[in-house]
């Protein structure tokens, strides 16, 4: 593993509402990671699926965008 200062935008989609979708390949799969970015920092790792079609399904970003309303209603909340 390594860690970056930046994300190429190879690696790295904005998909809606402050939610972001990292890309990685590994071997000969392809798998997404939803994150949020929180103070400029990237916070969590929300869930990921192994991508198996061209477009994201609905349903993963559904279940990331609570997961990051959680997130922040738990910070909100002094939970974190």
């Amino acid at each position: 593993m390594e860690t970056q200062e930046r994300l190429s935008t190879k690696f790295v989609k904005a998909i809606k509402d402050g939610l972001f979708e990292l890309r990685i390949e590994y071997g000969s799969n392809i798998y997404r990671v939803f994150f949020i970015f929180d103070d400029g920092q990237i916070v969590v790792l929300f869930n990921g699926f192994q991508k198996k079609t061209q477009k994201t399904p609905k349903q993963e970003i559904e279940k990331a965008l609570k997961i990051k309303e959680a997130y922040y209603a738990d910070k909100q909340n002094n939970r974190l």
